[in-house]
């Protein structure tokens, strides 16, 4: 109090450079003399028998929490630093993804299940490349967007759905922490191009319907592959921001993941450090890279229905929708999955409920675009048509 309070203006200056000397070097030197001499005084009396400062347990207090301090050869160490220690020995390094739980029976049923899906989604994806690649007349932007989208999802649906057949085949459900988060940043990268190449066939289909004589200027081949390469690029970048604060992260504690893939909410669940960039981190990506599409595609569809409604006649007005309307129903069923899985759910939502969402979102979303595209698209099924036709006559050549 008298080197910081007590000293006025006027004090002098060698007397106030006198009491820093006292404060900082004379008093720890006079403690253990004065510890010494009140044990002398004290020690006829059990009660005022105190002890000395380092005889204590003392509380350190330390953002509001009460970490007793113990004494040891070296010093003193709180159970902060024991827990730090515990956890740094007992770092795992893979993960157990606990799936659909113990299913026993079901186990087989539910392979041959997703087996079939998967099948199917390839399939279904790989026919949509081929005829975008082999059929001339489909060599327009919406078909080369359309065919792009088809790769993202043969892409996506493999970056776990072998890892899922293989627990369900086999019964071992571990996956490495590096496995884990290569698995992630690829479902992340291609669920985000996914969402991006939706907008930018949304905003071909504006051009087409609102701006149909400046089409070809505005839609052209650059142009088009700028939109692909922007959609690819953007959400690897965005991914790997996301990887490198994942990467700075420890998992320690638990080593089941209560999901079938490993998604970033499980994921970060099992993370024993402090989260809280990492998540802001992620939130603010996410958000900005859902929010920003989904505006533009509301807009590029509030235009498409002004204009639509324009057209006087009927006949030009269905013809007008049935440019727009698979992508309109592919656009509805992948946001509505979107929004069931990672908006509506709550802390009291079943977890079962949760996977079964999950499913619909990651499984059976990319079965369904090109069931969608081939039903729903007359040049498609005519490009389909034609290369069953083609088959067919070279098989009936190969018999001759």
């Amino acid at each position: 109090m008298i080197v910081y309070i007590a000293p006025p203006a006027n004090t002098f200056r060698v007397l106030y450079q006198i009491f820093p000397v006292f404060y900082t070097a004379l008093t720890p030197k006079s403690k253990p003399v004065i510890d010494t001499q009140r044990r002398r005084w004290y020690s006829g009396s059990p009660i005022l028998n105190a002890p000395t400062l380092n005889d204590l347990n003392l509380p350190l207090f330390i953002d509001n929490f009460i970490l007793p301090v113990e004494r040891c050869s070296g010093g003193y160490r709180t159970h902060i630093m024991e827990k730090a220690e515990g956890r740094n020995q007992t770092l795992i390094m893979e993960f157990i993804l606990l799936g659909f739980g113990d299913i026993g029976e079901f186990q087989p049923l539910l392979f041959l299940l997703f087996l079939a899906i998967y099948l199917v989604t390839l399939s279904g994806n790989l026919l949509i490349v081929a005829l975008v690649v082999v059929d001339s007349r489909l060599h327009v932007p919406m078909y080369f967007l359309l065919g792009n989208l088809s790769c993202v999802e043969i892409c996506y649906t493999s970056t776990f759905l072998p890892r899922l057949l293989a627990s369900l085949l086999t019964g071992d459900r571990t996956i490495s922490v590096k496995g884990c988060l290569v698995q992630l940043y690829f479902f992340g990268a291609l669920s985000s191009t996914e969402c991006l190449l939706l907008t930018a066939m949304s905003y071909d289909r504006y051009l087409a319907i609102c701006h149909p004589l400046r089409y070809a200027a505005l839609m052209n081949g650059p142009v088009c592959g700028q939109l692909v390469a922007g959609s690819w690029t953007s959400s690897s970048l965005s991914c790997s921001i996301v990887i490198i604060f994942l990467l700075q992260s420890t998992f320690c504690d638990a080593k089941e993941i209560d999901y079938f893939f490993c998604d970033f909410s499980p994921v970060v669940k099992v993370s024993c450090g402090d989260t809280r960039t990492l998540q802001l981190v992620t939130s603010i990506i996410s958000n900005i890279g859902a929010l920003v599409p989904f505006l533009l595609i509301l807009t590029s569809y509030i235009c498409i229905i002004v204009t639509i409604l324009k057209i006087p006649s009927t006949t030009g007005r269905r013809k007008a929708f049935s440019t727009c309307s698979s992508h309109l129903i592919v656009l509805t069923v992948f946001y509505g999955a979107v929004i069931t899985v990672y908006v509506f759910p709550t802390a009291n939502t079943p977890k079962i409920l949760r996977k079964i969402f999950s499913v619909f979102y990651t499984v059976l979303t990319p079965m369904i675009n090109p069931v969608i595209y081939s039903l729903r698209n007359k040049e498609v099924n005519d490009a389909f048509r034609k290369a069953v036709l083609k088959l067919a006559a070279l098989r009936h050549r190969h018999k001759l």
